[in-house]
C-alpha cells in the first residue's frame, strides 16, 4: 500500500509498531581461575628484551614497535604484578630484584614455548617419542638386535621400552594396550592384530656337547627317545608347545619332558648344565657357547614363526610407524 496523494487522511506515514521486549541472559562460561592471567604473553616478550637490552628504544627498534607503546606494555606488566620491573634513570635502565626474578623464571618459559613448533613436527615425524616394545627370548636371539641397532641409528631421539614376555602375555597387552608392538609367536590368524612374520624355520636340537649323539650331523626324533627335553609351560606358547608333541607323536616316541622352565635362556642353561636337550631353530644357532651342539632334524620338526604385531586400532602413532618400518622392511 502506497499512501494517498497529497497526504489525504493520513497525517504522516510513519508507522510504529511497539514491540515486547524481554531480557535475555546468557550464561557465558568463564575460564578456570588457574588459567587467569593479568597478563599476556606479548607483556613477556617485551619485557624480555627490555631486559636484554637495558634500552627502551633499543628494544623497541628490536621489536618493531613504537617505543612509546613499548613503554606502556612494560607500566600494564608492572601493573599487573604489582611491583616494578626496571628502575629508570636518565642515564640508564636497570632490572629490580623483582625484574631480575621475573627473568630468571620467564627464560626457560619462553625457550620452552620457542621449541613446541620443531618439537611437534619431530613428533610429527617420528624423531621423538616413546615405544613399549615386548619380546621373546627367539626374536632377541635372531631378528630384534639388529632391528634395535638400525632403528637407533635413525631415530635417536625415540626410547624404546624393552620387555621380555611371553607370548599368551604379548597378546593380552595388545589387547589391553600396555604395549604399542611385540616379537611373539601366533598360533594362527589373531583378531584385531596386524602382524608381519620375520622368522619361519624348521627347529633342529640343542643338545650339551658331551651329549652321545652331540657329534652326529642330523638327526631323527627317534634317536633321542631316551634323551630328556627341557621346554617352556605350554600357556606360554600352546601352539608351539603342541607341535613339539606332535612331531614326537609322528616320530613314533613318547617325549620325555622334565623340564618346563621360562624364560627361554633359562632352558638353554639347563641344557648347558647337561640335563637335557631343547628345540631351536637353525637362525638362534648360529652362535653358540663351546659346551653346546646344534643338530638339524631329519623328519617330523616343530616349526617356529616369529611375527611382528601391532595393533589394529588406534593407528600407530609416528614413532611406531617408523619403528615397523625399520621392523618389516624387505
Amino acid at each position: 500500500m502506497s499512501p494517498p496523494k497529497g497526504g489525504g487522511p493520513w497525517k504522516a506515514w510513519e508507522v510504529t509498531r511497539r514491540l515486547p521486549c524481554r531480557k535475555i541472559l546468557v550464561s557465558l562460561p568463564v575460564m578456570p581461575r588457574e588459567y587467569q592471567y593479568p597478563f599476556e604473553l606479548r607483556h613477556l616478550v617485551y619485557f624480555r628484551e627490555v631486559a636484554r637490552h637495558l634500552h627502551f628504544r633499543r628494544a623497541a627498534e628490536a621489536l618493531a614497535v613504537a617505543q612509546p607503546a613499548l613503554s606502556r606494555q612494560i607500566a600494564q606488566l608492572e601493573k599487573a604484578l604489582g611491583t616494578p620491573l626496571f628502575a629508570r634513570s636518565r642515564r640508564k635502565v636497570e632490572l629490580t630484584p623483582a625484574g631480575r626474578l621475573l627473568q630468571d623464571r620467564l627464560e626457560p618459559l619462553l625457550r620452552a614455548l620457542s621449541n613446541i613448533p620443531a618439537e611437534m613436527r619431530a613428533l610429527s615425524e617420528g624423531q621423538v617419542g616413546h615405544i613399549r616394545v615386548a619380546f621373546t627370548g627367539l626374536a632377541m636371539a635372531t631378528v630384534l638386535p639388529g632391528i634395535l641397532r638400525e632403528f637407533n641409528r635413525k631415530h635417536p631421539g625415540v626410547r624404546l621400552e624393552l620387555n621380555e614376555s611371553p607370548t599368551s602375555a604379548q597378546l593380552d597387552a595388545l589387547k589391553a594396550g600396555e604395549i604399542a608392538c611385540g616379537f611373539f609367536h601366533p598360533d594362527g590368524p589373531l583378531a584385531g592384530i596386524h602382524t608381519r612374520v620375520l622368522l619361519r624355520e624348521r627347529n633342529g636340537v640343542l643338545l650339551p656337547a658331551d651329549h652321545p649323539l652331540a657329534s652326529r650331523r642330523r638327526l631323527h626324533l627317534k634317536q633321542l627317545a631316551s634323551t630328556p627335553f627341557v621346554l617352556f609351560p605350554r600357556q606360554h606358547n600352546p601352539g608351539f608347545y603342541d607341535r613339539v608333541l606332535a612331531a614326537f607323536a609322528l616320530a613314533g616316541v613318547s617325549p620325555r619332558i622334565e623340564e618346563e622352565v621360562w624364560p627361554r635362556s633359562n632352558g638353554i642353561g639347563l641344557v648347558r648344565a647337561g640335563l637335557g636337550a631343547t628345540f631351536m631353530p637353525p637362525s638362534e644357532a648360529r652362535q653358540l657357547p663351546p659346551d653346546l651342539r646344534f643338530c638339524p632334524l631329519s623328519g617330523p620338526a616343530p616349526e617356529s614363526t616369529l611375527v611382528v604385531g601391532w595393533p589394529e586400532k588406534p593407528e600407530p602413532s609416528p614413532a611406531l610407524s617408523a619403528f615397523l618400518a625399520v621392523a618389516v622392511r624387505d
